[in-house]
């Protein structure tokens, strides 16, 4: 089989080729297939890739190109993980909104609908691209923000395009790891109840053999500090609303006080990321892999360094940095779809009725078994009270950004903006479609009509 990986010199590529090339993984890729319009990117990651295959005894054939047609030709599988503006882009992101007061971050909020006006067209056209020139592959997306660039791609592709993160299963593994000393013992069978959107969830129930373990785990203080979600929430937040929720609700939730520690810190997430990986990209040295390694360690311990207290910004707990993270979520989707081998994961599809209040077409994250037929999300409790209305803000927000895409209307975009819960002003919705316009041109192309 082949994987074609849509930014395919960008730095994580390598841990998907280290997913693919394990022993024991279960699925085998014959053909990775790069595909990036940087050439000295594909470069350096070709190096580090090249290292990394001299100490696997089976790995699959890795190929470079700039050709998009070349790279979707023959592919069974699509992986889109593609930075559009790079992370100079993601700086004017962060930048152009803590100036206003607001938060300034990649997915989340103001930055991460001006991430969505300038990526969704590409991916859209990426889309358009995927179905003419390899039809019958399944497109695995990755490229933020992921829950509205897969239900811009699905318009295209349909059911053939899911979105993935890594933060849900995570969650939820660190969450039946912490139970299981809590649970009656037994074959330690586990099913769990995840809703939201991409980077806006809860897990509401954890059940082990048939017993929901949740209300335990969270009455228990020896439990939860081994979840991070908790930590960087509260043990009182958690308790009080029920529920385990997505580390990025914490942006939601601690709004106010994550402006003020992005805004006092020397510099954003994107600042930090640009300077490492120029470091590394422009100097990875006689030994890229050492290099990448040092750097990738490095990047996350640090993840989401703004939500814990001063001093422990880089102190990650292990089992949250050395996860599986989302090259084993895409390795596990790609596995239970060719071989038939059921999965069970937490996965962006479309609604299709689970939240009656959505559209049917609005793409949702819930648990969902796959299998060769493809995937098949699971009934789900009824969403009710803050955390609908919650997701319900945020999903017209994301429908509207998708329409201003569509239309180039300045309107819709300000209107996205200001829908969204963490802009609070409309005037300030409206400086901000502004001001992005001004800052990325390709924004203010769409927007004008030019």
């Amino acid at each position: 089989m082949k994987l074609t990986i849509i930014g395919g010199g960008g730095f994580r590529v390598p841990q998907v080729f280290e997913a693919v090339a394990a022993a024991g993984a279960p699925v085998v890729i014959d053909e990775l297939c790069l595909y990036d319009t940087s050439t000295a990117r594909l470069g350096t990651i070709g190096a580090v890739i090249d290292q990394l295959a001299e100490t696997t005894a089976r790995h699959p054939r890795i190929t470079t190109t700039d050709d998009l047609d070349e790279a979707l030709t023959g592919a069974d599988f699509v992986f889109s993980a593609v930075r559009i503006g790079g992370t100079e882009g993601r700086i004017i992101d962060e930048r152009t909104a803590l100036d206003l007061g607001v938060l300034g971050q990649e997915t989340v909020g103001p930055g991460g609908l001006a991430y969505a006006l300038r990526t969704v067209p590409f991916m859209t056209r990426l889309a358009e691209r995927i179905k003419t020139v390899a039809p019958d592959a399944w497109v695995i997306n990755f490229t933020n923000p992921a829950g509205i660039v897969t239900e811009a791609m699905r318009a295209v592709l349909g059911d053939r395009v899911v979105g993935i993160c890594d933060t849900p299963i995570g969650l939820m593994r660190r969450a039946a790891a912490a139970s299981a000393p809590l649970a009656v013992p037994g074959e330690g069978t586990v099913s769990f109840d995840y809703v939201g959107l991409n980077h806006l969830g809860w897990l509401r129930s954890l059940a082990i053999d048939g017993v929901d373990v949740l209300p335990a785990l969270l009455a228990s203080d020896e439990a939860l500090v081994d979840i991070e979600e908790a930590r960087l929430m509260g043990f009182d937040w958690v308790r009080a609303i029920g529920a385990l929720p997505n580390e990025y609700l914490y942006y939601y939730y601690f709004g106010r006080e994550a402006v003020e520690r992005i805004s006092a810190t020397d510099e954003t997430r994107g600042e930090f990321l640009d300077a490492q990986q120029r470091g590394f990209f422009d100097a990875p040295g006689p030994d890229p892999l050492a290099s990448w390694l040092r750097t990738r360690h490095e990047r996350e311990s640090s993840y989401m360094a703004e939500s814990r207290p001063e001093g422990e910004e880089g102190e990650r707990q292990a089992s949250d940095v050395d996860g599986g993270g989302y090259q084993q979520v895409a390795l596990d989707l790609m596995a239970a779809i060719a071989t038939g081998r059921r999965s069970t994961m937490i996965l962006n599809v479309a609604n299709a009725g689970l939240v009656p209040a959505l559209p049917d077409d609005a793409v949702i994250e819930v648990g969902c078994t796959v299998d060769a037929d493809g995937v098949h999300p699971w009934p789900i409790a009824d969403v009710t009270g803050e955390m609908l209305g919650l997701m319900t803000q945020v999903k017209s927000a994301e429908r509207l950004v998708i329409e201003a895409t569509r239309t180039g209307s300045r309107e819709l975009a300000w209107r996205a903006f200001a829908a969204h819960p963490l802009v609070d002003s409309v005037g300030v919705a409206k400086t901000l479609v502004q001001h992005y316009g001004e800052r990325f041109d390709s924004i203010g192309r769409l927007l004008d009509g030019r």
